[in-house]
């Protein structure tokens, strides 16, 4: 299962105590590390490989970019997840995930399992609420092998009934295990209060009702109203030709049909976001009260979407005991401001995220302090959030602006981060964002824009509240 997808936030002392020292040892003018740190940019720009894109007659997408490894990535991405389903089949998208690896009519489980270590190759899955991913990891000269692997599962899967009843346990027991995560219970929760009159409030693995009676024919429903070939994209990355990779997925993935009218989801209006509170006291945690604020966010395309990437690394994450600085010297000011004004308690951590899904998203804060420090951590954390409406400095959204581009960057470091990168762009952008690109826009981002999103998006706004724990101090 695939977590909230967020832009983590990195350390961001060791870069300034380092940039700290090495100017004051070699007495450099100001300019040279800008200069450099552009210059460094403007080389990855450069050095990025193009991303290959062609479209079969049928809209399946198939993508590649080349590199320079020994073994190669190769996946489908599909444009469906659990925000695709209904309360009757929540959970069919995940339940049709661990279906795929049980047997097809050309293989049988056994048979896959040996095919795959044989290979020495590795085969995954995962389901989020909007895309379900099937990917192999093989060597470069096993392609034709593991694009055959993937078309067979997705599109010869038997479904027995045996393997069925089976699954229906082993999710059972996945969902348990979920539910002593508190941090996913907590982000479930808060997408349930802020979208819960749409399907985007639910979640991926669905309730225990539906569990427990989820059909054969539900999935094959799913399967024919969801894989289609124009909500598909091959991607592959690592030392792949893309006319072969072209040629493979045309005699493989060629025999999908488009979708048809019938077969066209259901057209959902915009998710209404609703500024709520869902509230669970109680004792049973760790000791510690674990809350997350969310606000509207925006979707993948909307102009504003990196500037709350930018937002989010503004305002980063802290946690106790972590970092090479202690947290009350921090050049961050909200974990500066968070630390110092603890009176009677303790914060064990905070961290920002920006969630982006297709029409709409949610940015927001997630923390855990002890009950004593409950009020004035998440006073102060509000606070932090809107009080860069009119204080955020140059400073700040630059170092923020570094930050993201080492997250953004430094991600895209195996052919299975690549291959991801490019299934996702071609579904949510239509294209893959060069780096180049992607840097100029982010260049372009200053205080004046991070002041005007906030104080239009953030200052005043409803919000939601998930928190589970002892929280009698809770404001």
């Amino acid at each position: 299962r695939e977590p909230a997808r967020e832009l983590p936030v990195g350390a961001m002392l060791p870069r300034r105590i380092m940039h700290t020292v090495a100017t004051a040892a070699a007495r450099r003018p100001q300019q040279t590390a800008p200069a450099r740190r552009g210059l460094s940019s403007t080389l990855a720009a450069l050095q990025q490989s193009p991303t290959n894109v062609t479209t079969l007659p049928n809209g399946l997408r198939v993508a590649s970019q080349t590199t320079t490894d020994e073994t190669l990535t190769v996946g489908v991405w599909i444009d469906a997840g659990s925000r695709f389903e209904t309360k009757d089949n929540n959970g069919t998208a995940h339940f049709l995930e661990h279906m795929a690896f049980k047997g097809t009519k050309r293989r049988s489980r056994i048979q896959l399992e040996k095919e795959i270590e044989n290979m020495g190759g590795h085969l995954n899955a995962y389901t989020s609420r909007e895309q379900t991913v099937y990917y192999a990891k093989c060597f470069k000269d096993d392609l034709r092998q593991g694009v055959d692997i993937l078309a067979d599962i997705l599109q010869h899967s038997t479904l027995d009934q045996g393997s069925l009843d089976f699954e229906r346990s082993v999710i059972l027991r996945e969902m348990e295990e979920v539910e002593k995560t508190v941090e996913e219970v907590i982000f479930d929760r808060l997408h349930l209060t802020a979208f819960h009159d749409s399907p985007l409030g639910y979640t991926i693995l669905g309730p225990v009702e539906n569990i427990q009676s989820i059909t054969r024919e539900h999935l094959r429903e799913y399967i024919s109203q969801n894989y289609t070939g124009d909500r598909m994209v091959v991607a592959a990355a690592g030392p792949v030709d893309h006319a072969e990779l072209v040629r493979l997925a045309s005699d493989l993935f060629g025999g999908l049909p488009m979708r048809s009218a019938a077969s066209r989801p259901r057209q959902e209006a915009r998710p209404e976001f609703c500024g709520a509170e869902l509230l669970y006291k109680t004792d049973e945690t760790d000791g510690l009260a674990h809350f997350a604020v969310g606000y509207e966010g925006v979707s993948w395309t909307h102009p504003d979407s990196l500037i709350f990437m930018t937002i989010q690394s503004i305002i980063g994450n802290y946690k106790r005991g972590e970092g090479l600085v202690p947290a009350e010297l921090s050049s961050n000011r909200l974990t500066n401001n968070v630390v110092r004004t603890q009176t009677g308690g303790s914060i064990e951590s905070f961290a920002a995220f920006n969630t982006c899904y297709k029409d709409t998203g949610i940015f927001g804060f997630y923390a855990q302090c002890d009950e004593a420090g409950v009020a004035s951590c998440i006073d102060e954390l509000l606070y932090g959030v809107s009080s860069l409406a009119h204080s955020v400095t140059d400073e700040e959204v630059e170092r923020g602006k570094r930050a993201l581009k080492s997250v953004l960057f430094g991600s895209l470091d195996s052919t299975t981060a690549i291959a991801e990168d490019i299934g996702r762009q071609l579904l949510v952008y239509g294209r893959r964002i060069p780096i180049a690109e992607l840097l100029l826009r982010l260049d372009a981002i200053h205080a004046p824009e991070v002041r005007r999103v906030v104080r239009e998006r953030l200052c005043d706004a409803d919000i939601a509240v998930t928190a589970l724990g002892p929280l009698s101090g809770l404001p």
